[in-house]
């Protein structure tokens, strides 16, 4: 598909179906399919073998590397960064034999929140029920199993807080809870798992 009146593009072998919502400037790759009901904004880069369900919200400038299923439910907010084959989830109890639209009692489908500027390393897993917290970094091949916060390192099966990271992506070390990045001077505060910027 060349690009339309919105003005994104579409590689001639990926599906985009009728209903999907695509911003100006977005660019989907090789082999992609993206479902009607989808959202995806603008300036956003949809790698190879990537699948966006219906249900699911994508902000402005989001990155997603190749082989990722971004399913029902999740959501990724502006400048969210996904490396290649990260894996969403949006069911705690899947059974085969009793699928949530005809068995509800059951259980439901569980949403996901990866909010603004995070970064979801390659191979990671990410069940739901949970939010990433803004400009969180998660590391290759962790299993994250609960609530990241904002700024936060997190690595491990499970994943586990080990360190803390500026916006600009570089890691800080605090003293008496205050740092300065040493890189971009952005300035923070942080008491236990809790940072924010004052600067």
């Amino acid at each position: 598909m060349p690009a339309t009146k919105n003005k994104f593009w579409v590689h001639k072998t990926a599906e985009v179906q009728k209903g999907a919502k695509i911003g100006k400037g977005t660019k989907i790759w090789h082999n992609c399919q993206i479902l009607k009901g989808a959202q995806i904004g603008e300036n956003c880069i949809i790698g190879h073998n990537c699948f966006v369900s219906s249900g699911a919200k994508l902000g402005n400038e989001v990155k997603l590397e190749s082989n990722i299923d971004v399913w029902s439910l999740v959501t990724l907010e502006d400048y969210v960064f996904v490396g290649p084959s990260a894996v969403f989830t949006n069911d705690r109890i899947p059974r085969a034999k009793y699928p949530k639209k005809k068995f509800p009692q059951y259980g439901k489908w569980l949403p996901i929140l990866v909010k603004t500027g995070a970064t979801i390393g390659a191979n990671a897993t990410v069940l739901c029920n949970l939010t990433i917290g803004k400009w969180a970094i998660v590391g290759a091949g962790a299993v994250v199993t609960k609530d990241v916060p904002d700024y936060a390192i997190v690595a491990g099966v499970p994943a586990k807080i080990i360190g803390w990271a500026c916006e600009c992506g570089n890691k800080l070390e605090f003293k008496k809870g205050k740092t300065t990045c040493k890189v971009c001077k952005r300035k923070y505060q942080k008491k236990q798992n809790k940072m924010w910027k004052i600067k």
